[in-house]
């Protein structure tokens, strides 16, 4: 069955802006927000609470497995928001927005969160040195992955915008769809719509 709608994922370190970016791109979008973090929660797909940093331990089969189960690959039209997206195979995703933050902001976010000690280090370290930017590189084709901006509330309003273009340019160069293995592994062919992004 092809999709007629893609799937996003909205990844980038705690802070960043990452569910309030995908709460307004489903609503604009007409497209459903998948919270990574709490169907971890909900579905006890985690051995317990890492004693450091008290980030959950997630068990990725089984969040594969269900998400799987949910054929979000086979109908499009999701919006996947969580910290992390190298384990989602390629063939599910359509575009990869890594939310980036200034490092000064987003301490200040994440502080007032009651992040501290490892926890709020590591964050931190994280996005300095981009991890998950890098970690999308890897794991994905070059032309879906997106690096945004998010320091400011006005940057959620463009952002969803330029998605939003995305969007319908990938919907006019796939009309009839898109099949879940098409492009996988491929480096070129992607439609127009990915680069009104860059």
């Amino acid at each position: 069955m092809a999709r007629t709608n893609p799937n996003i994922i909205v990844t980038g370190t705690p802070g960043v802006g990452k569910t309030t970016h995908a709460e307004q791109l489903a609503r604009s979008l007409g497209f459903k927000h998948i919270s990574v973090n709490q169907i971890v929660k909900d579905e006890g797909f985690h051995e317990g609470k890492d004693e450091e940093t008290g980030s959950w331990i997630v068990d990725e089969e089984k969040l594969l497995d269900y998400l799987e189960e949910t054929d979000l690959s086979a109908l499009g039209g999701h919006i996947l928001d969580w910290h992390a997206c190298d384990l989602f195979p390629e063939r599910w995703i359509d575009l990869v927005i890594v939310l980036r933050c200034d490092s000064t902001t987003l301490y200040d976010r994440l502080t007032a969160r009651g992040y501290k000690g490892k926890k709020l280090e590591e964050n931190m370290d994280s996005e300095i040195m981009q991890v998950l930017l890098d970690e999308a590189r890897e794991g994905y084709r070059e032309e879906i992955v997106v690096e945004l901006r998010s320091d400011k509330v006005e940057d959620v309003d463009g952002n969803v915008e330029r998605v939003e273009g995305w969007v319908e340019g990938w919907r006019r160069d796939n009309p009839k769809g898109r099949e879940e293995d098409e492009g996988e592994g491929a480096k070129e062919g992607e439609g127009e719509g990915a680069k009104t992004l860059v």
